[in-house]
C-alpha cells in the first residue's frame, strides 16, 4: 500500500462537502485516513468503510448487516445512520463478550467512523447498564477526533435522560478528571437541549438537579469545556431565565475569574437578545 501523502495527513478541510477533494474521499471511504472537520464526516459512505473495515478483521458478515441497516429509510442522516449501524452490530454481537471484542477492534481503526460505530454499539447493547457504558466509552469521550467525542455522548443520551439522577451521580467524577474532554462529555451529555439529540425534559423545566455536573467546572481553564457549560446554561435560559440568571450572579460574586465572566458572558446570549 502507497504511503498517505503529508499534505493529505496535514489538511485542514474543506469548508464544504462539495470542496472535498477526490483523493481524500477515496481514503476516507477505505478507512485508511479520519475526517478532520464535518464536511469530510457528512460525505463518508459507511457501508464502504464498513467493507474495508470488517474484510480486514475477517467478519464480512458484519458488513452485510450494516449495508441492511443503512438501506432503511430510518438512516437519513448521518447520526441516524451511526445509530442504525450500532443497532445492527449489537444484533449481530449479543454476547457481552462478543462486544467487547469487536468494540476493541473498531476503537483501534484509523477511520473515526468506525471509532463511532464502536460508541453507538456500546450505547446499544442490551447486556451492559448505564455504568457499563460509560466505562468502555471513556476512551471514546477522550478521543482526539472531535466527532468521535460528539459520537460518544450522543451514544447514551437517551439513557441519560431517563435515567438522570443516576447519570450525574455517575458523571460528578468526570468533571475532575484531567483530560478537558473527559470533563467535557459530562457537561455536554447532560445539556438540557442540546445538538441532533433529544431534550432533557426534567432539566428544561428545573435545571437545578445539573448543578452538581456545572459547579465543578465554573473556572474550567479550558475553554473547550467552559463553551459547553456556557452552552448548557444557554439551553437552560430558554425554559429557565430567572434560573439562570440568579446562578450567573451567584458565579460571578463566587468565582470573580476570567473564566467564569467568559462562561457567563456565553451563557446569557440568548436572554440578552430577548431583553
Amino acid at each position: 500500500m502507497n504511503p498517505i501523502p503529508p499534505e493529505i495527513l496535514s489538511r485542514k478541510g474543506s469548508p464544504t462537502t462539495a470542496g472535498v477533494p477526490a483523493a481524500v474521499r477515496d481514503l476516507l471511504n477505505q478507512g485508511l485516513i479520519e475526517a478532520v472537520n464535518l464536511s469530510e464526516w457528512l460525505i463518508i459512505d459507511h457501508v464502504s468503510v464498513a467493507h474495508h473495515v470488517f474484510s480486514a478483521i475477517k467478519r464480512p458478515d458484519l458488513a452485510d448487516a450494516i449495508r441492511l441497516a443503512l438501506s432503511q429509510p430510518n438512516a437519513s442522516t448521518a447520526p441516524k445512520r451511526t445509530a442504525a449501524v450500532g443497532t445492527a452490530l449489537a444484533a449481530a454481537c449479543p454476547s457481552l463478550r462478543a462486544c467487547d471484542a469487536l468494540s476493541r477492534s473498531l476503537i483501534a481503526q484509523t477511520s473515526d467512523v468506525a471509532r463511532t460505530w464502536a460508541a453507538s454499539l456500546i450505547g446499544q447493547h442490551p447486556a451492559l447498564d448505564l455504568p457499563a457504558r460509560l466505562s468502555r466509552l471513556r476512551p471514546l469521550a477522550a478521543d482526539h477526533n472531535m466527532g468521535v467525542r460528539e459520537m460518544a455522548w450522543l451514544a447514551i443520551r437517551d439513557e441519560i435522560a431517563a435515567n438522570l439522577p443516576d447519570a450525574i451521580s455517575l458523571l460528578i467524577p468526570w468533571t475532575a478528571e484531567p483530560d478537558a474532554n473527559l470533563r467535557r462529555f459530562a457537561s455536554e451529555a447532560t445539556r438540557p437541549r442540546g445538538v441532533w439529540c433529544r431534550h432533557i425534559t426534567q432539566l428544561k423545566s428545573d435545571p437545578s438537579p445539573g448543578l452538581p455536573i456545572l459547579e465543578p467546572l465554573r473556572s474550567d481553564p479550558a475553554k473547550y469545556v467552559r463553551d459547553s457549560v456556557a452552552n448548557w446554561l444557554n439551553d437552560a435560559s430558554k425554559s429557565a431565565p430567572e434560573w439562570v440568571r440568579s446562578l450567573c450572579s451567584r458565579w460571578a460574586h463566587e468565582s470573580p475569574t476570567p473564566e467564569t465572566a467568559a462562561i457567563i458572558k456565553r451563557a446569557l446570549r440568548t436572554l440578552r437578545k430577548s431583553s
